[in-house]
């Protein structure tokens, strides 16, 4: 079965499209239609689909609020550029450094410089 994800607000549909040529099942907020919705009730749809969110909203890396194993997963795009070339590139260095299928529940947090994958302990 695919990894299934949800691409924010915060990105590029094209991130999207990208996921989904690599194997994965992924939807955007835009195309479902919540946009400009809480944090919360975000959250509570994407976990309610059992889907990892994607996104560049660093509030959702708090790890206090959000732990690794209470969740589908999460993946924090950082980049400093904020441009559309930069977070499909983002994208690319997680499906080429980290087995999503092997990792649920985990965060990860991707920057230019690394990749790093945060699990339940």
């Amino acid at each position: 079965m695919p990894v299934r994800l949800k691409v924010d607000e915060n990105l590029p549909n094209e991130i999207a499209e990208s996921l989904n040529r690599h194997g994965c099942d992924a939807l955007t907020v835009h195309n479902q239609g919540w946009q400009r919705m809480a944090d919360d009730e975000l959250w509570g749809r994407v976990q309610g689909e059992q889907r990892w969110l994607v996104t560049a909203d660093k509030e959702f890396a708090d790890l206090r609020r959000y732990p690794p194993g209470s969740h589908a997963g999460l993946i924090l795009l950082r980049s400093s550029e904020k441009s559309r070339a930069d977070y499909l590139q983002l994208v690319g260095v997680v499906l080429d450094r980290v087995k999503l299928d092997e990792v649920g529940g985990a965060v990860v947090v991707v920057t230019r410089r690394s990749v790093r994958v945060r699990r339940n302990s």
